[in-house]
This record gives structure tokens, C-alpha cells and sequence, in this order.
């Protein structure tokens, strides 16, 4: 960038506020301004934040350039030696995305999924079967599973473990329980000791919903568990699961839990569509936190059917399932507390009055493959 201008014209200039540029350049060309009786020349190198490079003085005959007529620049001078003093230190520039060969850019990623080990017949799964399980949502945040039978808990940290992935693990109901937490730590042995794989550990799942316990029982539960696990090695969340329904009507839950843990459907509300899912479910999530103080929620079951009968305006197909999973997607990808429901169809499960002919059609991913592999 140069100027031309005569002795005087640098002095004023001198009283007047620089222009600063956001870079740091010499090759950037201002044209001279009109000039009427210069007795010296003077030629000042600037960079673009007005930081002074060099200067020259000439003594010539007055001319008369224009901004648009073509002007005879001098060389740049030598500026291999010359430092800027506007450049911003490394550890405040920001940081700006980049793109990473082999990141996970799948859109599950940052949610978890829920998946029950058993096959189609309701028999439970070998450890083979349930790894390749694992290794088919490998991509996603996190596993939950419900109980502890059929040596779940053990089978799929270790399948989960080997893919690099969490598990929210739990207690399906208050049978036997305490001694039930004997499999959860059971699997941390063996996973060497390693209570980090685990996300979550919940008490029972819908208890308060399904009547069989009351809530100040499921509370005390809660409390309890977490007394035990502490002492055994597990430092992370102890919540119980139940619907958003009853976590509203019952804070006292939320209050026990390390965080509210609500599972929500918009399928069961006979207004909702598909394409409202996630905001059905961001919304219960928004109550649930409100009515408990502020309480952060995760959403631990949300999904849509793809076959089964109708709910009023909510109807299950494959195309309102992917309508469903998408609005879900969206409505939690700024902050994505929610489990997917669910990973596979439950074949094995069966129907009642209460779910539309549905309750086995809820898997997200590929049902023919789980079929298939039923018959090995």
C-alpha cells in the first residue's frame, strides 16, 4: 500500500486516526490523491493496519496524477525482516472446524440406544450374538439395557467395552433387590475393575408407573443403590426411570435421582404426527426439569412404530417411523439427553390394550438381519 504525500500532508496525518485491516499485506495499492505544489516527495510503505514499513523522500517536479490514471510504482522495499506488530498470538485465534479423516459424523452419534439381548423367541442371546449387536450400534453414544438377566449386564459392558462405547446399565424392578446389584459390579470386575464404562446405572423402569411400587419406596431404592455402588467403586449417575407423566406428578423422584430420567412417546398421544416427535419430547423434558428445580432430564425411551395400528392422528408405518426418529434428531442436536427406541424389534414381546398392536414394531435399525440371525 503507498501514499504520496508532501511534508505537510504527513504531518496532519499524523493527527488523524489510523484505518485498520484485518490482515497483514503489502501488496494492497492505494492511488495517489490529486497533488498541487509539492516542493518534496514523500512516500510512506504502510501495512494494512497503518503500521508504518518504510519511507521515502524525493525531490522531483510537481505532476498532477488522478485516482483512475496509471502511476509508476517504485519497487516494494525489503520486508523479510520486518515483524508485524498486529498479529494475534496463537493461543487466542479460535477454533475454527476441521475436517477430520474417519470422524464419526453419523447423526446418532451423540445419543444413546436401547436394546434388550434376547432373540426373537424371547431366549437370551449368546455373547457372540449380542456383540455383533453392538458392533451394528457401535456408532451411537451409549447402550441401555433394562435388567439383569441372562447375564446382560456382564455380556454387553464386555461387547461394549470392545467397541469403545458406554452402557447404561440397571435393575428392572426392586426383586431381590439389593443383592440384584451384585451383576452390575460383577461386570465392572469384569471389565478390570473399570466402573467408567458405565453411563448410567437405573432402579427399576416405570415402577411408579406400572404400580408396583410406590414413590417413596423407589426413592429410598435409589438412595440406597447409590450408597452401595459408591462404596463399591462407581462414581457416575444412579437415577430410576419411569414416564414423563409420573415424573411430573412425583418430583420427589427426580429428587432422588442424580438427574430426571423420563421415557416419552409421542405415538401414545393421539394428536401428535411424526414430524412433531422431537418437540413433543424436548418439551416434557423442559416440565420435568422446571417442576424439579432446574434438574437436568435425559429422555431414555423416545420412538415410533412402524407397523402396528393406529392412535388417532399418531399412525405407525416405516415412513413415520424415519419422520419420527428425524424429528427427534433435530429436536435434541444441541443437547442430546435422549436414548433412541429402540435398536431391534422385540418379537418376543406381545400387546395389550394399551399399545395398538405395536409393541413389537418399535426397532429402528435393520429387523431382517435379527430374524436371520434367529435361525443360525
Amino acid at each position: 500500500m503507498r501514499f504520496k504525500v508532501n511534508l505537510l500532508a504527513l504531518l496532519l496525518a499524523y493527527q488523524s486516526a489510523a484505518h485498520p485491516h484485518d490482515t497483514f499485506s503489502v501488496d494492497h495499492r492505494r492511488n495517489a490523491e490529486h497533488d498541487i505544489n509539492p516542493k518534496e516527495q514523500v512516500i510512506v510503505w504502510v501495512d494494512r493496519a497503518g503500521h508504518t514499513i518504510s519511507i521515502e523522500h524525493k525531490h522531483q517536479t510537481p505532476t498532477t496524477t488522478y485516482k483512475n490514471s496509471p502511476t509508476e510504482l517504485p519497487l516494494l522495499p525489503n520486508t523479510d525482516n520486518i515483524v508485524p506488530d498486529n498479529i494475534i498470538p496463537d493461543n487466542l485465534l479460535p477454533n475454527l472446524p476441521t475436517e477430520v479423516p474417519g470422524l464419526n459424523t453419523n447423526p446418532d452419534s451423540r445419543f444413546g440406544i436401547s436394546y434388550s439381548p434376547y432373540t426373537s423367541y424371547g431366549t437370551c442371546k449368546t455373547f457372540d450374538q449380542i456383540n455383533q449387536d453392538i458392533e451394528h450400534l457401535r456408532h451411537h453414544a451409549f447402550i441401555r439395557i433394562y435388567g439383569i438377566d441372562c447375564d446382560q449386564t456382564k455380556l454387553v459392558t464386555q461387547a461394549a467395552k470392545q467397541h469403545g462405547i458406554k452402557v447404561f446399565a440397571g435393575v428392572f424392578d426392586l426383586q431381590n433387590f439389593p443383592d440384584s446389584l451384585h451383576y452390575i459390579r460383577d461386570a465392572a470386575t469384569a471389565a478390570g475393575g473399570d466402573w467408567s464404562i458405565f453411563h448410567t446405572i437405573a432402579i427399576g423402569n416405570e415402577l411408579v408407573n406400572k404400580g408396583q411400587n410406590n414413590p417413596a419406596d423407589v426413592a429410598n431404592a435409589v438412595n440406597t443403590a447409590r450408597d452401595i455402588l459408591r462404596g463399591a467403586g462407581y462414581q457416575g449417575p444412579v437415577v430410576t426411570v419411569d414416564t414423563f407423566s409420573v415424573m411430573l406428578q412425583h418430583p420427589e423422584l427426580c429428587a432422588a435421582s442424580d438427574y430426571c430420567a423420563a421415557n416419552c412417546h409421542a405415538f401414545f398421544d393421539n394428536n401428535q404426527l411424526p414430524e412433531t416427535a422431537g418437540e413433543y419430547a424436548i418439551d416434557k423434558a423442559r416440565r420435568i426439569s422446571a417442576a424439579a428445580g432446574g434438574k437436568k432430564t435425559i429422555i431414555t425411551e423416545s420412538g415410533w412404530p412402524h407397523a402396528g395400528q393406529p392412535n388417532g392422528r399418531a399412525v405407525p408405518s416405516p415412513e413415520n417411523q424415519k419422520k419420527a426418529i428425524a424429528s427427534l434428531r433435530k429436536a435434541f442436536a444441541d443437547d442430546p439427553d435422549l436414548v433412541l427406541f429402540t435398536a431391534f424389534d422385540d418379537l418376543w414381546k406381545s400387546d395389550n390394550q394399551w399399545t395398538f398392536g405395536a409393541e413389537r414394531f418399535w426397532g429402528i435399525q435393520d429387523t431382517g438381519r435379527e430374524r436371520e440371525r434367529d435361525r443360525e
